[in-house]
C-alpha cells in the first residue's frame, strides 16, 4: 500500500504525441490540421459530375463507394454529364477536361444493350467532346494532361479481346476468309477513344519528349497485342495510329520493330493464328520504303528470319499482297538480295496447295522484275527446275501461271540472255505440255513459248529437240524391256 502511494505521487508522463505516416511524431495542432484536411478531402471525393477515384474496376463495371448508402442500403452514384467546354471560362477548361477524362474511365458492359443505356450515351458524348478539345489548339499539353489521356485510353482499350466461338474446331478445318468478321459491341465507345488517341499523337501540341514517358514500352506492347482483334475496324485504327507513333517517337522505333518481329515469330512457329498480320505488314511496307541505304544488317536479318518464313503458314492468302510488297521493297532497295529472296521462296515452296503455288509464281515474277543479271544467274538453275515442275502440273492454273512469266519483257530478257542454261531445263516440260496436256489454254501458251525459243535460237532449239527425242526413245525402249520382263515373270509363275 505504501509503495502504491509513492507511485501515485510521481508525475504521470504526457500522452504520446500522434504520429504521422512516416513514423515521426507531430504536434497536436498538426494532427488537428491533418484530420481536417482528410475530412475535407473525403467530402470533395463525393460525386460532383466527375468520377471519384476507385469508381471503376478491372471488370469494367461501376463500383459503389462505401459511403453511398440510403437507409443503410448501397445506392449507385449518379453518372451525369459535365458542362460543355463552351459553358466555362477559358481558365477552367483544363480542369473540366481532366474531369471529363476521369469520367470516361468508367467502362460499361455492352453484352446487354439495354443496360446503362443513358450512361453509355453520356460517356459517348463526353468522349466526342474530349476528341474536339484535343484536336483544337489549346497550347502545349502538360504532363498531367498527357498522363490522364493515356490513362483513360489504356483503361478503355487494353482489354480481353472478343473471339468468335468455333466449337473446338481444329485451326486447319475452317477457312478464315469465309467467316463473317466479328463486330465488337463496344465499338461506339472504342472508336471515339481511338480517335482521341490518334488526335493526341498527331497534335502539334503534343511534345514527343514528354509524351514518350507515357507512351512507353509497356503501352506499345499492349497496343501491339490489340492487332489480334477480329474487328477489322479496330485493326484499321490500330494500323493508322501505330504508323503515326512510329513516325513521331523515333526513340521507340527499334522497340516497335522488335515487337512486330516477336508477333511474326509466334505466328509462324507456334500458333499460325493472328488477325492482324496484313495490317502489320502494311505498316512495315511503308517503314521499309524509308530505310536508308546501305541497309543495316538488322533489316536484312528481319527479311531472312521473319518475312521469308511468313510464306509458310496455310493462311498466306490473307496477307500475301502486303507480304509481296515488303519483299519487293527489299529487292528494290538492294538488288543483291534477289538471290536470297528467291532461294527463300524455293525453300518454302508449297507441294500440296495449288492456290499457294499460284501465289508464289506471281511473287517470283514481281521479284524477277527487280532482279539484275548477276543475281539472276546465281539462282536461275534451282528456280527453273521448280518452274519446269510447275509447267508439268496437272492443275491448269499452276501451269498457266508459270507460262505467263513469258509475258513479262524483263523476265524474257533474262531468260534469253541465259537460254543455253534455262532452255535444256524446261524443254522436256514444254514438249510434254504441247503434246499431251489436257487443258487447251495451257497447250496454246506452251506452243507460243516453244515458238519463241525456236525463233531466238534455232540451233539450241534443234539440239534440245534432238535430245528430247533421244530421251523419249530410250524411255520407250526401257518401258518395252520392263513389259517383257513382267511377261516372263508371269509365264514362270504359271
Amino acid at each position: 500500500m505504501m509503495i502504491k502511494n509513492i507511485f501515485n505521487k510521481i508525475p504521470r508522463k504526457q500522452a504520446k504525441a500522434a504520429e504521422n505516416h512516416d513514423g515521426a511524431p507531430f504536434s497536436k495542432s498538426e494532427a488537428t490540421l491533418r484530420s481536417s484536411s482528410a475530412s475535407s478531402s473525403h467530402s470533395n471525393s463525393s460525386w460532383s459530375g466527375g468520377v471519384p477515384n476507385g469508381m471503376y474496376g478491372a471488370n469494367g463495371g461501376i463500383q459503389q463507394p462505401l459511403d453511398a448508402k440510403v437507409d443503410g442500403v448501397p445506392k449507385p452514384m449518379p453518372y451525369e454529364a459535365l458542362p460543355s467546354f463552351n459553358d466555362v471560362l477559358s481558365s477552367e477548361k483544363q480542369n473540366l477536361f481532366l474531369r471529363k477524362l476521369s469520367m470516361c474511365c468508367v467502362v460499361f458492359d455492352f453484352t446487354d444493350p439495354a443496360k446503362n443505356s443513358k450512361e453509355k450515351d453520356i460517356k459517348r458524348q463526353t468522349l466526342v467532346e474530349i476528341v474536339d478539345y484535343v484536336a483544337s489548339p489549346n497550347g502545349k499539353f502538360n504532363e498531367t494532361v498527357m498522363q490522364e489521356i493515356i490513362r483513360m485510353v489504356s483503361i478503355n482499350l487494353f482489354r480481353t479481346l472478343l473471339t468468335q466461338p468455333r466449337e473446338n474446331k481444329v485451326l486447319q478445318s475452317f477457312d478464315v476468309e469465309e467467316e463473317e468478321p466479328l463486330i465488337d459491341p463496344s465499338w461506339p465507345h472504342l472508336h471515339v477513344v481511338y480517335e482521341c488517341l490518334l488526335k493526341f499523337v498527331i497534335s502539334p501540341e503534343t511534345d514527343a519528349k514528354l509524351a514518350k514517358r507515357y507512351i512507353d514500352h509497356s503501352f506499345i506492347i499492349k497496343f501491339l497485342d490489340l492487332f489480334d482483334s477480329e474487328d477489322p475496324r479496330e485493326r484499321d485504327y490500330l494500323k493508322t495510329i501505330l504508323h503515326r507513333i512510329y513516325g513521331k517517337f523515333m526513340v521507340h522505333r527499334p522497340f516497335i520493330r522488335k515487337g512486330v518481329n516477336n508477333i511474326f515469330y509466334r505466328f509462324i512457329f507456334e500458333t499460325e493464328k493472328h488477325s492482324g498480320i496484313a495490317e502489320l505488314l502494311e505498316i512495315l511496307g511503308s517503314i521499309i520504303n524509308g530505310f536508308a541505304l546501305p541497309l543495316k544488317e538488322e533489316h536484312k536479318l528481319f527479311l531472312v528470319r521473319a518475312l521469308i518464313p511468313l510464306h509458310k503458314p496455310k493462311c498466306l492468302s490473307l496477307y500475301h499482297q502486303q507480304l509481296t510488297y515488303c519483299i519487293t521493297q527489299f529487292v528494290e532497295k538492294d538488288c543483291k538480295l534477289a538471290d536470297t529472296v528467291i532461294r527463300g521462296l524455293l525453300k518454302y515452296w508449297p507441294v500440296t496447295s495449288s492456290t499457294k503455288e499460284v501465289m508464289f509464281l506471281g511473287e517470283i515474277e514481281e521479284v524477277l522484275e527487280s532482279t539484275q543479271p548477276p543475281e539472276f544467274q546465281r539462282c536461275m538453275v534451282p528456280l527453273f527446275r521448280r518452274i519446269a515442275g510447275c509447267l508439268r502440273s496437272s492443275h491448269f492454273q499452276v501451269a498457266e501461271r508459270a507460262l505467263l512469266l513469258w509475258n513479262n519483257d524483263h523476265v524474257v530478257n533474262l531468260i534469253k540472255q541465259n537460254r543455253k542454261v534455262i532452255v535444256p531445263i524446261i524443254f522436256h516440260s514444254l514438249e510434254k505440255n504441247a503434246g499431251s496436256h489436257w487443258n487447251q489454254a495451257v497447250q496454246s501458251l506452251t506452243l507460243n513459248v516453244r515458238k519463241m525459243f525456236s525463233d531466238v535460237d534455232p540451233q539450241l532449239f534443234g539440239d534440245c529437240l534432238l535430245k528430247f527425242q533421244q530421251d523419249e526413245a530410250h524411255e520407250q525402249e526401257a518401258q518395252t524391256k520392263r513389259e517383257a520382263t513382267w511377261r516372263l515373270l508371269e509365264e514362270m509363275a504359271r
